[in-house]
C-alpha cells in the first residue's frame, strides 16, 4: 500500500487547504497533529490549526466506560465499524462517534468553541450568505452573537427557511436576532420529535435571552379518568394542575374536545361518560345507535371499560417499559426515545442494523434527560398526533 503512496510533501498542499478555517477532530488529537506539524516542520512551514479530542470529549460526556480506545468505544456504543486500524475505517467510526458526542452535548459547548475559533470579523454579518449556508431540514437551531454566546435557539422542519422569517419578519423578536446575530449554528435531527424535546431541554440549559424561559402555559388541559361508584369509567377534560396524573395533554379546551369527539367514534366510548354530552338520560350517540348504551347501563361497565383501557393504553405511557422510534438523519439510522417505569429518560440514534433492544448499549448511546412538565406534554401531544411513530414495548 505504501510502495505507490504519494511522499508528504506531494499532498502537503492540499492538506493546508482542506484543514483552512476548520477544527481537526481526531480520537487522540494530540498525536494526529503532532505528526502533521513534524511533517510541516521538515518542510519549512509553520502549520497551526485548533484541534478537537474524541477521547476527552468522551470522557466528559459519557463518563464511568472501562476503556476510551476507538475500537472499545464504538463496540459499546454499537457503532459500526470496518476496515479497522485503515484510515478510511478509522475516519468514520470518529466522525460516527463525534455525531454522538455532538447529540449528547446539552450545553453545547463543542458548538460555542467551535464559533469563536473560526469568528474572523467584528463586522454586521450578511444575513443573506448565513442564509445560503444554511439546509433546508429539520432539526434545532442556534443564533449566536460576536461573544459567540447563544441568544436563541429554535427548532423548525426547515431551518433555512425559518432562519430566513427571522431575518425578514417585522416582530420585535424579529428585530432583536438581526440586530445581535453574528453567525447560526444548527444540528440535524431528521426527526421532528427529537428537534422539539432538544429545543425544549437546550433552552433550559443554556437560558438565551431571547427564548421565553418557560412554556408552562403551552399545554393548559389535561385529559383524566376515574371511576364511579356503579363501576363505569369516565374520562373529563380539564385544566391541568400540578403533579396531576393525566392520561394525555391539550393545549387549549376545544383541542381537547376535539381529540374527544374522533375517539368517542374511534373507540365506541359513551358521549355521557366522555363529558361530550350533558345529557340527563342516554346520549345522542345512542339514540342514532352509535353507543352501545353504558350512558344507561345496556352496556356492562366491564365491557365498556376494557374500551376506555384500550384508548388509555394508546395515548398514555404511565408505568410503560417502551421505545419510540422515528426517522433519523439518513437513511441509516434512526432516532430513539427510550420511556422506563412511565419516565421519559433519554433520547439519541441508532444504526438501522444494530439491535436496539439490548439496554446496557441502548443507555449508553441515548442522552441522559430528565423528564418535565414540558417534555412530558411534547412527547404524549406527538404521540397523539403522529400514527406512523413506531412503538416498542419491552418488559419491566
Amino acid at each position: 500500500m505504501l510502495r505507490n503512496a504519494p511522499k508528504f510533501f506531494e499532498c502537503a498542499k492540499r492538506i493546508v487547504e482542506i484543514t483552512e478555517d476548520c477544527i481537526l477532530v481526531a480520537h487522540n488529537s494530540n498525536f494526529d497533529y503532532r505528526i502533521l506539524k513534524t511533517e510541516f516542520d521538515r518542510l519549512g512551514f509553520a502549520f497551526k490549526r485548533k484541534t478537537l479530542c474524541t477521547v476527552e470529549l468522551s470522557q466528559e460526556l459519557i463518563p464511568g466506560l472501562e476503556s476510551y480506545s476507538l475500537g472499545k468505544l464504538v463496540r459499546t456504543l454499537g457503532i459500526p465499524m470496518s476496515d479497522r486500524h485503515r484510515a478510511s475505517g478509522d475516519a468514520m467510526a470518529t466522525l460516527k462517534l463525534f455525531k454522538l458526542l455532538l447529540s449528547k452535548d446539552v450545553k453545547k459547548t463543542i458548538i460555542k468553541s467551535a464559533i469563536r475559533v473560526e469568528q474572523k470579523s467584528i463586522l454586521t454579518p450578511n444575513l443573506k450568505s448565513i442564509i445560503e449556508e444554511l439546509p433546508s431540514s429539520t432539526g434545532v437551531y442556534y443564533i449566536h452573537n460576536q461573544r459567540s454566546e447563544i441568544i436563541y435557539i429554535g427548532k423548525s422542519r426547515n431551518i433555512k427557511k425559518r432562519i430566513n422569517q427571522h431575518f425578514t419578519g417585522k416582530n420585535p423578536k424579529s428585530k432583536k436576532i438581526r440586530a445581535l446575530v453574528h453567525s447560526v449554528s444548527y444540528e440535524k435531527t431528521g426527526s421532528e420529535l427529537m428537534a422539539l424535546l432538544k429545543e425544549n431541554e437546550e433552552i433550559k440549559k443554556n437560558k438565551p435571552p431571547l427564548n421565553h424561559a418557560l412554556k408552562r402555559d403551552k399545554f393548559s388541559h389535561g385529559l383524566y379518568s376515574f371511576q364511579e361508584d356503579d363501576g363505569y369509567k369516565h374520562l373529563k377534560l380539564e385544566r391541568i394542575k400540578a403533579k396531576d396524573n393525566y392520561i394525555t395533554t391539550f393545549i387549549n379546551h376545544d383541542s381537547g374536545r376535539s381529540f374527544l369527539n374522533k375517539a368517542t367514534e374511534t373507540y365506541g366510548l359513551c358521549q355521557k361518560l366522555v363529558g361530550i354530552s350533558n345529557s340527563k338520560s342516554s346520549c345522542f350517540n345512542y339514540e342514532i345507535e352509535q353507543c352501545d348504551g353504558a350512558c344507561v347501563k345496556k352496556e356492562s361497565s366491564e365491557s365498556y371499560n376494557k374500551k376506555v383501557d384500550a384508548f388509555i393504553s394508546k395515548y398514555s405511557y404511565e408505568n410503560k417499559n417502551m421505545i419510540l422510534t422515528d426517522k433519523g438523519r439518513n437513511v441509516d439510522e434512526k432516532s430513539v426515545f427510550v420511556i422506563e417505569n412511565g419516565v421519559f429518560i433519554g433520547m439519541g440514534y441508532v444504526d438501522l442494523n444494530y439491535q436496539i433492544l439490548n439496554k446496557d448499549v441502548l443507555l449508553s448511546l441515548i442522552t441522559p434527560i430528565t423528564e418535565n412538565r414540558d417534555s412530558k406534554h411534547i412527547i404524549h401531544s406527538f404521540m397523539r398526533k403522529h400514527k406512523n411513530l413506531k412503538i416498542i414495548e419491552l418488559e419491566a
